[in-house]
């Protein structure tokens, strides 16, 4: 089974690398299921296939905020009263929304027949999540490091997150999901 660890990320550079790795693994593994597999649900839960456009329905936004002038977010949302959290401080408190109830909202999948051609869905589905991976990532890299701990964007569960904070949800948010699929397909829940 995958392991998904994406370590400790701090800077904006490791959580690019991280990010990269990480999506390399997540291909891989989503090429291993079975396509039936891949778009069954999982007991009462998402399938795979809803998991993954899931995160491509929250990667993309991330992306978008993360090519707006600087000045517009600092505008809309503030700047930051202090340094960001550490990668291992907004999992946690991001596991204690999940725990307390949390639950993606706008951003869950919207529910879609399955088309005959269930093979060619799932290749654009991974395709066209790889493109919100490589996007926010390649957003991310116009910002300085000074600038991810004073700049902040909306999160829906978490509230006013700093650039750095809303990358290492991001990060996490993507191994999460897949850690989730890979425990249900082993039978692990």
């Amino acid at each position: 089974m995958p392991s998904f660890e994406i370590g400790s990320p701090s800077t904006g550079k490791e959580i690019r690398a991280a990010a990269q790795g990480l999506h390399t693994e997540i291909v891989e593994f989503l090429g291993s299921i079975p396509t039936g597999a891949f778009f069954a649900p999982q007991g009462s839960s998402w399938s795979p296939a809803w998991h993954v456009r899931h995160l491509t329905k929250a990667n993309f936004p991330v992306a978008r905020a993360l090519r707006l002038p600087k000045l517009v977010p600092r505008l809309l949302f503030g700047a930051a009263p202090e340094l960001s959290r550490s990668f291992e401080k907004l999992r946690e408190d991001y596991r204690a929304r999940l725990a307390a109830g949390g639950q993606a909202g706008r951003f869950a999948p919207s529910d879609k027949p399955l088309p005959p051609d269930l093979a060619a869905w799932r290749q654009e589905i991974v395709e066209v999540y790889g493109r919100s991976v490589d996007d926010w990532i390649a957003a991310s890299e116009r910002w300085s490091e000074r600038e991810l701990d004073r700049v902040r964007l909306p999160h829906p569960l978490l509230g006013k997150l700093t650039v750095r904070e809303m990358l290492f949800f991001t990060l996490y948010h993507n191994a999460h999901h897949m850690a989730i699929v890979a425990r249900r397909l082993e039978g692990g829940g």
